[in-house]
């Protein structure tokens, strides 16, 4: 399959799941906070008392804080956070509070005192801030800090406190406003403060402005007072927070306007405000996220078993937000304009859910981040799932398993990325909650969360503390025996880069079923080390064909960690079995051949509605996965792709196109691929033919996704319809007169015309590549050489660009282009095998040309040789790799390695591509089709 497409199925697929993916910079940020050196417990904040003063068009700001604090331990010294950048110049501190032994000796109480300052001193290459006292302080000794400091508004980030503008359209004047985002450790930056999440105290926020802008804090303005020496500017003074963490203090000064005040709606026992602001020209967008946030509250309130803690709430809608996720200052949300705009709820659940957990109820480290994390998206996906209708393309959560499956399959799960590892065991936690509502029971396991959330409201919270509750939950509902804990359980799932997969086998003469569990690898070889010391707690829940329930998701039995169990009177042989259904638990399941044949024929018959739509799902991805893994054999996958046929509901067909694109690269060099291909037709054809080429006005979501991506992958097979309807739109660019001023044609027909159109079509886009003007978005460009590099067919059209680009150095082309069609002709074997010649016959040449090039030298060797599947893939490059042993020099590593990973490709396809073949055969002659 082409190279251009490969990201495109996955991006598809997950759109429901891309505003829950951005929280893996949060997890990213808190993970490098682990192991943060932590602030002394000897001094404590127990009150901030913070004014503000920012002036957004002169870029900075000023003001003060007044942290009341009390001595856990004798010292002489407070230690505070304060970024480098921020420049302190004025300090008090005044006891007002004796120690303990003191005040108990003394009758009257102490009058306030001021402690001298000796000095103050910057930890070298920590954002620390000590102040150094005259005088020991005693345990229990309280006194106010007061701190008076200067810094600077930026405008080229989104954080701490910083400043953005846009132009008012009616007055053509330039708007400044000020927002912060202090999350994970950013009010550092702006104040002086104990900058850790443990240190949740009470805020009193103080904010200037000037008379014609409006400041907006956590809390519900309480007075506004003119400023001294300032005629046009006030102090507005808001009310005083609950206990919270400094990354959730939140303050805007804008000119936006906003929606009507929603006052106490005592019907839908709503006690607080929701105002939702924007520009004032950008406010009728919005005009629905109120009714969002109640429905998203509502629901909200109902999980956690307790009210919206704050009187009110302001979501706003910020031009030019640059931050990759919306702020979650607690009461005071900020988004993108394009975010809060949108047609999903995603975004503003997501941020709501934080209101609970994570700023009601915090974690008192960053190494429980992602638990918090994993449980607010689950809450997430709880909530919009609840708000949105069956006609919503909501795929949750079975795009996350599939990615995850992916992920933890590998034979290196994340390779070297932090981000990829944070995001995919947060996900996995995500499904192990998930997995516990159904297995515990929905009143079971929100039972469990509301007693947590009612123990540690307004407090922090340690990982163990959500699974102590669900489990005393769990035992007081007799749900789990006295040998079970959730945190085992948990514990079995979340410490494991690896997923286990469970071999159903029966015997149909005694009607028991053996289930035994192992380590799931998909990546070949399957050589993992200790696979043996893996096992899981895994609940096993069994449907069968004469008695299908699918509402009851209690476990007939868990594996307590045992790797084999055996079970009795199970249905007789003509009677299919399914075990884990809607994927409760995240592992796949294999059966005999039996009972895959079974489910095969059965869902080819109008009973499979019976089946729910994410069961069927799961046994069409299963069934692929274990077969691509070796462990099922593809004519028995292939089989369960036959009720297709029938099948209309998007979330069946969601694996689908994944997986035509992972088997389809792998067969692509083969004589196989063009049978594949016709099958791709023959399977999608009449489903896009039925959704038709034009999205109607009643279509939902799910329909337009799976429109678009049969689209694609027809086009990617060879639809003549689509061809010629690409090749209709790009003949009225080729007869432009000045092509060159702009792309009239839709990214979607570019591919399909290099691919399947003439040389003419892609010499005319070759041309637009090099005389592409300077002053239009170079994306355009980048998107036109990655499918002239990645689509076409024949290879004359890629050595074209070979030789114009590295043999003739055109100079219209860069080394990054080089490098970009190197990774672009791995996405086809027409394209690898075409670049392997190309180096092979100019390689004394290429040498030359590379010299000091080191990395395209490295990016060819590992594009022309590494991606081979087949015995004669393998033999070219031994024979190059003979030939010419001496002269690879830094890619000699990458060559070794390629001839290792081309034995274990040969092997699958010497395996696997005759039973496809065979299969194909048979499918295409029932159906009457030529190759």
């Amino acid at each position: 399959m082409l190279a251009v497409f490969k990201a495109l199925p996955l991006l598809i697929l997950l759109l429901s799941v891309e505003a829950r993916h951005r929280r893996s910079i949060d997890l990213i940020a808190a993970h490098s906070l682990i192991s943060d050196s932590r602030l002394p417990r000897e001094v404590t904040p127990n009150t901030y008392n913070l004014h503000l003063e920012p002036h957004p068009s002169e870029g900075h700001f000023s003001g003060r804080v007044r942290i009341n604090v009390t001595w856990q331990e004798p010292t002489d010294k407070i230690t505070l956070h304060a970024h480098e950048d921020l420049e302190i110049f004025k300090i008090i501190v005044t006891q007002f509070a004796a120690d303990d032994e003191t005040e108990k000796a003394s009758s009257t109480p102490l009058p306030p005192t001021e402690i001298r300052v000796l000095k103050t001193e910057r930890v070298p290459k920590k954002p620390l801030y000590v102040i150094h006292l005259e005088k020991s302080a005693n345990r229990g000794t309280q006194c106010e800090v007061d701190l008076t400091f200067k810094g600077r508004l930026y405008n080229d980030t989104s954080e701490g406190l910083f400043r953005s503008s846009y132009i008012d359209p009616e007055t053509k004047t330039l708007k400044w406003f000020v927002a912060t985002h202090f999350r994970p450790n950013l009010a550092r930056r702006v104040f002086p403060c104990f900058d850790e999440p443990a240190y949740k105290v009470p805020f009193v926020i103080n904010v200037a402005r000037h008379k014609s802008m409006v400041a907006l804090s956590n809390m519900p303005l309480e007075t506004t007072e003119k400023m001294e020496g300032k005629p046009d500017w006030v102090w507005d003074r808001f009310q005083q927070t609950p206990p919270m963490s400094t990354f959730s203090v939140g303050v805007v000064v804008s000119e936006f306007a906003n929606t009507d005040y929603n006052t106490t709606d005592e019907e839908n026992n709503f006690n607080f405000e929701i105002r939702v602001w924007a520009r004032p020209d950008f406010i009728s967008a919005l005009a629905n996220v109120t009714d969002t946030v109640r429905k998203s509250i509502k629901i909200l309130e109902e999980f956690w078993g307790c009210a919206y803690p704050l009187p009110k709430i302001d979501l706003l809608a910020l031009p030019n937000y640059q931050a990759t996720r919306p702020a979650d200052n607690w009461g005071l949300l900020l988004f993108k304009e394009s975010e809060l705009s949108g047609r999903r709820s995603w975004h503003v659940s997501q941020e709501l859910a934080y209101q609970w957990l994570g700023t009601l109820a915090t974690p008192f480290w960053w190494s429980d981040a992602h638990i918090n994390n994993a449980l607010a998206r689950y809450v997430t996906a709880y909530t919009t799932v609840k708000m949105e209708t069956n006609e919503s393309f909501n795929n949750w959560p079975m795009t996350m398993l599939y990615s995850i499956y992916y992920e933890f399959s590998k034979r290196y799960p994340h390779g070297k990325s932090t981000a990829i590892k944070q995001d995919s065991t947060s996900a996995k936690t995500e499904l192990v909650f998930r997995m516990l509502n159904y297995t515990l029971g929905e009143r079971t396991f929100k039972h469990g969360l509301q007693k947590f959330m009612t123990d540690r409201q307004y407090k922090t919270f340690f990982g163990d503390d959500i699974w102590n509750a669900l489990t005393e939950q769990a035992k007081f509902d007799n749900v789990l025996d006295d040998s079970m804990t959730v945190n085992a359980i948990a514990a079995s799932w979340i410490t494991k880069d690896r997923l286990p997969v469970i071999n159903v086998t029966r015997d149909y003469k005694k009607k028991t079923v053996s289930i035994a569990q192992r380590v799931y690898l998909r990546e070949r070889p399957h050589d993992v080390p200790d696979q043996e010391k893996f096992v899981w707690w895994i609940p096993i829940i069994l449907i069968r064909q004469d008695k299908m329930n699918f509402t009851n998701s209690t476990p007939t039995i868990w594996m307590r960690k045992e790797r084999e169990i055996t079970l009795t009177n199970v249905p007789s042989s003509d009677n299919f079995i399914i075990v884990n259904p809607e994927e409760i638990g995240p592992f796949p399941v294999n059966y005999d051949v039996k009972n895959w044949n079974m489910l095969a024929q059965y869902l080819c018959t109008e009973n499979r509605m019976k089946i729910p739509v994410n069961t069927r799902a799961k046994l069409l991805h299963d069934a692929w996965n274990l077969a691509y893994a070796g462990d099922l054999s593809f004519a028995t996958a292939l089989n369960m792709t036959l009720f297709l046929k029938h099948e209309r509901e998007y979330l069946a067909w969601d694996p689908v196109f994944t997986l035509i694109d992972h088997i389809g690269r792998h067969i692509d060099s083969s004589a196989v691929h063009k049978k594949f291909q016709t099958y791709v037709r023959l399977l999608l054809t009449p489903l896009y033919e039925e959704l038709g080429d034009e999205p109607k006005d009643d279509d939902c979501e799910g329909k337009i996704h799976l429109r678009s991506s049969s689209k694609v992958f027809l086009c990617q097979a060879g639809y003549k319809p689509c061809i010629e309807e690409a090749q209709a739109a790009f003949k009225k660019w080729m007869e432009i007169e000045n092509p060159d001023e702009g792309n009239p044609v839709s990214n979607q027909y570019i591919c399909p015309v290099f691919k399947w159109g003439t040389n003419e079509e892609w010499e005319f886009g070759l041309q637009r590549v090099i005389k592409f003007p300077p002053n239009r978005k170079q994306n355009e460009r980048t998107y036109l050489l990655k499918t002239l590099a990645g689509c076409p067919n024949e290879a004359e059209k890629i050595e074209r660009l070979l030789n114009i680009t590295i043999l003739e150095q055109n100079g219209n082309f860069t080394d990054n282009d080089v490098y970009l069609i190197f990774s672009m002709l791995t996405g086809s074997a027409n394209g690898y095998t075409t670049l392997f010649n190309f180096l092979k016959k100019n390689w004394d040449t290429i040498k030359v040309r590379f010299e000091g090039k080191l990395h395209l030298w490295n990016s060819l060797i590992t594009s022309a040789t590494t991606v081979f599947k087949t015995q004669e893939g393998l033999d070219m490059v031994s024979e190059l790799y003979v030939q010419r042993q001496s002269e690879f020099g830094t890619a000699d590593f990458v060559i070794e390695k390629a001839l290792k990973n081309i034995k274990e490709e040969t092997k699958w396809s010497n395996d696997n591509l005759p039973v496809i073949e065979k299969w194909l055969d048979e499918y295409l002659q029932a159906n009457n089709a030529t190759k």
